[in-house]
């Protein structure tokens, strides 16, 4: 399985210096480098074939060993290094301060048609920035999100896209009437595409904390 990977966030901004998934605060850097957690028994249950191609992937590719591997984070495209991003905002109408990406694992950026996409896996694991979570997700919501975002995209939405939808193999103890009741679901991986996950978010970071060097470091544009 060939890519054209042009990674450029992770190449041309800082990152921090700790390369552990412990949760802590994260100063001086746009991102941490990360590793996803490796599912015990991974299966892909449907992929896009248009998301496929537009970043210059075959069918037949879809059904490779490689394409499973890859996109349930069991092993690293190579020469990439998987991170996560350091980002901070509002929750609830309240200064939250550093969030950044606690349930997603960005990948690589690849170029395909002169079209740049950056690539990520949802629920693959912690990071420095998963705080009181544990970076996974469940099938429920996972195939949710696979759904609406590729129909908000044929409705004419910008949003990001879907790539691919595997069970990790794994439980994720999760409560969900929020009624003190949590029982194990089937835990699950969402490969998503956008042309970047860079948000307003990540300028507030540095903004808040009056870092004007890497406020400015931060492109404008994928």
């Amino acid at each position: 399985m060939q890519l054209h990977i042009k990674d450029t966030f992770n190449k041309e901004l800082p990152s921090d210096p700790i390369t552990d998934n412990s949760r802590r605060q994260v100063s001086e850097a746009t991102h941490s480098y990360v590793s996803p957690r490796i599912p015990s028994q991974p299966k892909l249950i449907h992929a896009s074939t248009a998301m496929a191609n537009a970043i210059g992937l075959e069918e037949d590719a879809i059904k490779s060993n490689d394409f499973l591997d890859i996109f349930s984070g069991s092993k690293i495209y190579p020469k990439t290094k998987p991170y996560a991003m350091a980002y901070a905002g509002h929750q609830f109408g309240n200064w939250a301060g550093q969030l950044g990406d606690g349930r997603a694992i960005n990948l690589f950026e690849v170029e395909e048609n002169h079209k740049r996409w950056a690539i990520q896996l949802k629920g693959s694991g912690e990071t420095p920035y998963s705080r009181q979570g544990d970076g996974l997700a469940v099938l429920r919501s996972s195939i949710r999100e696979y759904l609406c975002s590729e129909a908000m995209h044929h409705l004419g939405v910008p949003t990001t896209r879907a790539l691919s939808l595997m069970v990790s193999g794994d439980d994720v103890l999760r409560d969900m009437l929020y009624n003190g009741n949590a029982d194990y679901e089937k835990g699950a991986i969402v490969a998503r595409v956008a042309p970047t996950f860079i948000r307003f978010g990540n300028f507030e970071l540095f903004a808040a904390r009056n870092d004007i060097k890497n406020l400015k470091n931060l492109p404008i544009t994928p």
